[in-house]
């Protein structure tokens, strides 16, 4: 089950074999880890979580209460999925018509955060470091840094790596906090500093 045993699993959890599960990751209440998934090291995945068969989640991941990470999805590494927020896996479900070949896969990029009840619809990548406002459904591709906010989610503004919202009407914002800069280019916001400078 585990690439180690330093592995924490609720006994009102179950995971179903074969699957992994990385070093330090800690599984809580009424979960369902499902066969052939993966998850990674140092990981927190909350009340009432299921990862269903083949699903692959990244290091450092934070998946909070009450969220369905169904197949099809990817998360990569220092991922937060919000409470209660929602994946899909087909465009159009009828309860008597099986679509299971029809699955469409959604990825989520390095660092994103998927706010409190935001609706991810399948078939899109959630850029890196992007941020989904809480209650947004995203019906379409969201571009690395963006804030998207609202239904349908719209683009309302760019995010620093360290999750502080940039400054507007400049194409050359640069973190308060942490003193990062970027520069925008169109619908593209791309790192000038990986790093914050020193002061």
């Amino acid at each position: 089950m585990a690439d180690h045993p330093n592995v924490f699993v609720h006994p009102s959890s179950f995971v179903d074999e074969p699957c992994v599960i990385g070093e330090g990751t800690k599984i809580w209440h009424f979960c369902h880890v499902m066969k052939n998934s993966r998850i990674g090291r140092n990981c927190s995945v909350g009340q009432n979580v299921l990862v269903a068969p083949g699903v692959v989640i990244g290091d450092h991941v934070k998946i909070q209460n009450n969220v369905s990470v169904y197949e099809g999805v990817t998360l990569e590494d220092h991922v937060f999925c919000g409470p209660s927020m929602v994946f899909t896996n087909v465009i159009n479900p009828r309860s008597e018509i099986v679509r299971k070949d029809e699955y469409r896969a959604t990825l989520v990029r390095r660092g994103a955060t998927l706010g409190a009840n935001c609706t991810i619809m399948c078939g899109h990548t959630i850029g890196e470091f992007a941020f989904i406002g809480a209650g947004a459904v995203v019906t379409k591709d969201v571009p690395a840094f963006a804030l998207v906010l609202g239904n349908p989610a719209r683009l309302a503004g760019w995010m620093c790596r360290c999750g502080v919202r940039l400054p507007a009407g400049t194409d050359a914002p640069r973190c308060s906090a942490c003193k990062r800069k970027y520069r925008q280019k169109g619908q593209v916001l791309e790192p000038v500093s990986p790093e914050p400078p020193a002061e």
